[in-house]
């Protein structure tokens, strides 16, 4: 079995997602949280760092885990019961874990959102949704509108679930936004910046009304499904480059 430096591979990560050019979440940190005895021969992907899925990387063989929510997210807090059950298994289990949040949602090519467009076949991409001086997202514009019901087919087909769809806009989606996961909030600035559509996994209550005020569609297609496709697109990548094995470890959240 090929084993390969902990360091080498996390620096091919690094230099590709360069998580310095992103000003992320005060608490969120991007990169290596956990060490292993930094040797890797099998790598697994998730896209939250959670008990569950360490027990099912550790089944699966993989002394790498990568995921899009790390388990860093408040201050320090101590590590005791649960917390420190979960970090005596994680060195038991000689796993190390590598967290990377808006970097992976922004990135044009392994990105959530890009990854998302091209799996909706869409090719021609533009960076979109600023996010303090990066884009955390992807727009495109169709030669032709595309039904909002169509639309939402494709979402359906694609993220292997129900969406939500709110209406607020023109029957046809032409300029069409992706920012994945929890940017529902946010569908004013999507409007500023000049789609009819916009693409998101998950939205508070009050959006619904501002859909229409601001005659815009919008589409909820989970924060777990629309977040799936970056660490698969950078397993898979870390895989090719150091041939190694890799898996993707589907745990939804439902949400």
């Amino acid at each position: 079995m090929k084993v390969v430096s902990l360091t080498e591979v996390l620096a091919h990560a690094d230099r590709r997602l360069s998580p310095e050019s992103f000003q992320d979440y005060e608490k969120a940190w991007n990169g290596l949280q956990v060490e292993n005895d930094g040797r890797v021969r099998r790598i697994a992907a998730a896209v939250d760092a959670s008990r569950s899925t360490v027990e099912m990387a550790i089944a699966a063989g993989a002394d790498l885990l990568l995921v899009h929510h790390g388990l860093f997210w408040s201050q320090t807090l101590p590590w005791t019961g649960r917390r420190a059950a979960l970090m005596r298994r994680l060195l038991e289990g000689n796993l190390a874990v590598y967290s990377m949040h808006l970097p992976l949602d922004g990135h044009p090519e392994l990105g959530n959102a890009a990854q998302l467009a091209r799996s909706l076949g869409w090719r021609s991409l533009k960076p979109f949704f600023e996010h303090k001086g990066s884009f955390l997202g992807v727009r495109t514009t169709l030669r032709s509108p595309l039904d909002r019901l169509v639309l939402a087919g494709q979402l359906e087909q694609v993220l292997g679930r129900s969406i939500t769809t709110l209406p607020g806009g023109a029957p046809g989606c032409r300029r069409i936004g992706i920012c994945t996961g929890g940017a529902g909030s946010e569908i004013a600035q999507a409007a500023r910046e000049g789609v009819d559509t916009f693409i998101t996994g998950e939205g508070p209550h009050w959006t619904h009304a501002l859909a229409e005020d601001l005659g815009i569609n919008v589409f909820y297609g989970g924060h777990y499904a629309t977040e799936t496709f970056g660490v698969k697109a950078l397993a898979a990548e870390l895989a090719r480059q150091f041939k190694l094995p890799w898996q993707f470890l589907d745990y939804p959240s439902g949400l």
